[in-house]
């Protein structure tokens, strides 16, 4: 009895080496586990489901086997991949999940999530946030051509870089009291997140009693994945083939 948790692989056709590791683990890892859970940022950049470039089937191939073989799979947006849709998940097999989701994790209400929503200190980010998954504005963006998505999603990948290079980290990792509110508001005592890059197990209180958040790492130097049985979960790494 097994459920994985990945996060942060930002796949893509550059990084063969992230894209071998996760290939390698999908085909060895995911056998007869209870679920595989994505909490965003699967692609370092996703500009619509129309993008049936040979590098996103492959990925999508790899999901379609495992969702083939019995085993669910479950999806939730991160920042680099929010316009994942519908298409997407009907030739997966993937299910696309609301941003802040509880679980049962073998007896353990959980509360998972990307975790971009929590780093409220970054204002500028939360205003762009709001900005880009305005639906009008997501209506708008798909009228334009796959080309020229394709300029504009390099443009803003390009921005994202430079402006965190200046900010302080403080800013970019989540706000302690925003993650108690949001526990406190689905009345968990356990949390699983991404999106800082930050793997660790953080100990806290949540409503007078010991809570749990745990982060998980990205795919830039190695594999990451949280895995989770009757036993309780643990953070793991996976090496890149050299």
């Amino acid at each position: 009895m097994t459920i994985l948790f990945i996060s942060d692989l930002h796949l893509s056709a550059e990084r063969t080496d992230i894209t071998d590791c996760f290939l390698t683990f999908m085909k060895e890892e995911t056998k007869g586990i209870d679920a595989l859970y994505v909490l965003g940022d699967l692609f370092e950049m996703w500009i619509g489901d129309d993008d049936d470039s040979p590098f996103h089937q492959q990925i999508k191939s790899a999901f379609k086997q495992l969702t083939d073989s019995g085993t669910p799979c479950y999806f939730i947006h991160g920042n680099r991949d929010f316009l994942v849709g519908n298409r997407f998940s009907k030739e997966t097999g993937v299910q696309l999940l609301p941003e802040h989701t509880v679980v049962d994790i073998y007896g353990t209400p959980t509360l998972i999530l990307h975790g971009d929503t929590l780093c409220t200190l970054d204002e500028a980010y939360q205003r762009y946030r709001k900005k880009v998954h305005n639906k009008f504005i997501q209506w708008l963006f798909f009228r334009l051509s796959l080309a020229y998505r394709q300029k504009i999603g390099n443009k803003l990948r390009s921005n994202s870089s430079a402006t965190n290079q200046v900010k302080q980290q403080d800013v970019m990792d989540v706000t302690p009291d925003e993650v108690v509110k949001v526990m406190s508001q689905y009345q968990v005592k356990a949390m699983i997140h991404g999106h800082t890059h930050r793997p660790d197990v953080h100990s806290l209180t949540v409503d007078n009693q010991p809570a749990r958040r745990t982060v998980l790492g990205d795919w830039y130097d190695h594999g990451s994945v949280l895995v989770c049985t009757p036993e309780g979960c643990r953070l793991e790494t996976r090496e890149f083939a050299r």
